[in-house]
């Protein structure tokens, strides 16, 4: 192993065509390896634990996706709903980041929640929950990346508008953007991905120096709001009479910005100490971030001015900077850090999934192409490029004056999927807990005596965001404010169980068990 990036060095051949792998500066002895396991695994531990971090901290990017999609909180629910479900969510997303934490300080492989489904179910169920657990974090992601690629495209248009009020987006122009802007992060994921865990790192420091600014202007600019506006006033604009159920859909705006924070975790084969930096990247992250997100929710409610002027303008934070600091080029200054937050983030985005696909094509669920990895750059480039190229093609739903619907039924399904593989990840980890079955061997990194309670309480709090996530979002129900997550998921679910039936109930035997053993044993 190289001492500088982590890399393995290949030293010989034998007449099967295995791969000798010498570890050298950890004094292991050289282990043979199939060439077809080198030949998808040969990356280099380029991340530090720092960078990792950052890496993680800015991918969330929380307090800038409160910013950017307050517009639901408000919608549905008004200010009140924004501010108390900032805190319920927060509580939820730490419990299940400390729980996934767990798992991936036990196995830190690119295809996380899969490969703790194996690991963890119940052996009668394994095969075919571990089959189901793959094809949904992988749609999942895949609509996730899809949605983050067209808000940072939003963000550039915006800008666009406020400086050229005669500018009207169109369909077409998202498409054209978006596909520019992930053709051009794809390529730098191939030729220059030593540079994005530094890249990350500066996106790291630039996310917590813009939050100060943000929280200086619209405190020192903003209007001022009593508490009583922030904590109960409310608001009935989406047709939903039931307060409770208009609350928990006011909720999703912040379910959707803390999701995905897993996404470290398919970087895994690319950190060093694996083990113990990806879990504490991950629960950290979260913690900051969710600190972070809560104080931005409360200035913002403090210092926006009118919720109708808010709602009624084509982007809610642009409304409220311009307001508050009453400059066009202030405004244009702040909304240009949002947008290059947006746009690391998207770059982080296009390297986690790339990695999840690389794995999901080492275990069988996609061709076995999309495993390879570049000898040269060190990169699943296959996956990288395959990945683009599905973003490029959702975004051309764009296109048309109804088309964007079509390409919301992509996108909703993100948070509803991904919902679905933490809690079919953390009903595994319990039942291991309990089972004498399957043998839990806690990692490096765990919970302790309360890792039980933090499992239960995320379990709960997963499966009940999941019953309010397929929820319309509006009264009365049309073809443009109709959730599409539910019937979406319904065509995911028909694909993996055709997929099942017509192939992998004979043919497929769960994830590759050498390659596993192989990277856990250079975590």
């Amino acid at each position: 192993m190289d001492r500088n990036d982590g890399s393995y060095e290949m030293n010989g051949r034998d007449k099967n065509m295995n791969v000798l792998v010498e570890e050298k500066d950890a004094g292991k002895p050289a282990v043979s390896v199939p060439a077809t396991v080198e030949s998808q695994t040969r990356v280099r531990r380029l991340f530090s634990t720092a960078q990792i971090f950052m890496f993680s901290l800015t991918y969330m990017a929380l307090w800038e996706g409160m910013c950017t999609n307050m517009y639901f909180a408000l919608y549905e629910g008004g200010p009140y709903c924004f501010a108390w479900s900032i805190i319920i969510v927060f509580c939820g997303a730490i419990s299940q980041a400390a729980s996934i934490g767990e798992m991936a300080s036990i196995q830190p492989i690119a295809g996380a929640q899969y490969h703790w489904t194996w690991h963890l179910a119940p052996p009668r169920i394994r095969r075919v929950a571990t089959w189901f657990q793959g094809w949904m974090t992988w749609f999942g992601y895949i609509s996730l990346l899809a949605a983050i690629a067209n808000v940072t495209v939003i963000l550039l248009e915006s800008l666009v508008a406020l400086n050229n009020p005669s500018y009207v987006a169109q369909g077409w122009h998202t498409s054209l953007l978006v596909i520019a802007i992930c053709s051009l992060q794809g390529a730098m994921n191939m030729y220059a991905f030593k540079l994005i865990p530094w890249v990350e790192m500066v996106a790291g420091i630039l996310h917590i120096c813009l939050f100060v600014v943000f929280v200086v202007v619209l405190a020192v600019m903003g209007t001022r709001h009593s508490a009583s506006f922030v904590f109960t006033q409310r608001n009935t604009s989406s047709g939903w009479k039931d307060q409770f159920i208009a609350f928990h859909l006011g909720m999703l705006t912040c379910v959707w910005s803390f999701t995905g924070f897993d996404s470290a975790i398919h970087m895994s084969e690319e950190v060093r100490k694996a083990k113990s930096a990806v879990p504490r990247a991950m629960f950290w992250s979260i913690f900051m971030n969710g600190v972070l997100g809560f104080v931005m929710v409360m200035v913002i409610l403090v210092a926006m001015g009118s919720v109708e002027d808010a709602l009624n303008s084509s982007s809610p934070i642009v409304a409220i900077l311009q307001n508050a600091t009453g400059s066009t080029a202030a405004t244009t200054a702040m909304v240009t850090g949002l947008f290059i937050i947006s746009f690391s983030v998207n770059l982080a985005n296009i390297a986690s999934v790339s990695r999840l696909t690389w794995a999901c094509a080492r275990d069988g669920y996609l061709p076995k192409q999309f495993a390879y990895v570049d000898p040269k750059h060190r990169v699943p480039i296959r996956s990288v490029w395959v990945v683009v190229l599905l973003v490029c093609i959702l975004c051309l739903l764009n296109i048309g004056s109804t088309s964007y619907v079509a390409f919301g039924a992509i996108t909703s399904l993100s948070s509803l999927a991904l919902y679905i593989t933490y809690a079919i990840a953390i009903g595994c980890m319990l039942y291991s807990r309990y089972s004498s079955k399957v043998g839990l061997q806690l990692g490096e990194w765990n919970l302790g005596k309360w890792g039980p309670y933090v499992n239960v309480f995320a379990m709960v709090y997963t499966l009940w965001m999941i019953v309010f996530l397929p929820f319309p979002s509006a009264l009365p129900v049309t073809g443009t404010n109709m959730n599409y997550a539910g019937p979406v998921l319904v065509f995911v679910l028909t694909v993996a169980t055709a997929l099942w039936f017509l192939r992998a109930r004979r043919h497929w035997q769960g994830p590759n068990i050498t390659i596993i053993d192989f990277v856990l044993a250079h975590s």
